[in-house]
């Protein structure tokens, strides 16, 4: 690094992102972002970390998770400002996960009146649609929603 690079304390670089003190530490605590340390072992921060924090924080915005945020940062080289080339090829990894989010958010909304997919919220369509809690073999949760099964209303 640089000798005349800008470093940044904790409170300096949460509130130029405007985050918390504490979700810095968390992201570092996750390998997301790294800080060097003073002689009193206080967190500094280069100012390449700024737009790597802003980068983050849109990721999740859009619903990428932290593991493949953290596997998408990996891929730059040290102390690097992700560029907007950076991003976009960042982004092009995310773009299936995203798609499948997408899919089951939609079916989540075109069947949250109803059956959710065995989840459970009505036992008596369950009897008919689920009986003996057959769903349950796939997995936890919404299992109709999430691997794309038929919901109640598909089979009546």
């Amino acid at each position: 690094m640089a000798l005349n690079t800008r470093f940044f304390t904790v409170g300096e670089a949460a509130k130029r992102c405007g985050v918390a003190t504490s979700t810095l530490r968390f992201y570092e605590s996750k390998g997301l972002i790294e800080s060097i340390r003073t002689e009193g072992n206080q967190r500094r921060y280069p100012a390449s970390t700024i737009r790597v924090i802003s980068v983050i924080k849109a990721a999740q915005q859009i619903g990428v998770s932290l593991e493949e945020i953290k596997l998408a940062l990996k891929t730059l080289p040290n102390h690097k400002q992700p560029t907007k080339k950076d991003w976009a090829r960042m982004s092009k990894q995310w773009a299936a996960s995203l798609d499948q989010k997408i899919l089951e958010m939609q079916r989540l909304r075109d069947n949250l009146d109803g059956c959710i997919g065995c989840g459970c919220l009505s036992l008596k369509s369950c009897k008919l649609f689920n009986p003996e809690d057959t769903a349950s073999a796939q997995g936890t949760g919404a299992r109709y929603l999430i691997d794309g099964s038929p919901t109640a209303e598909d089979q009546s």
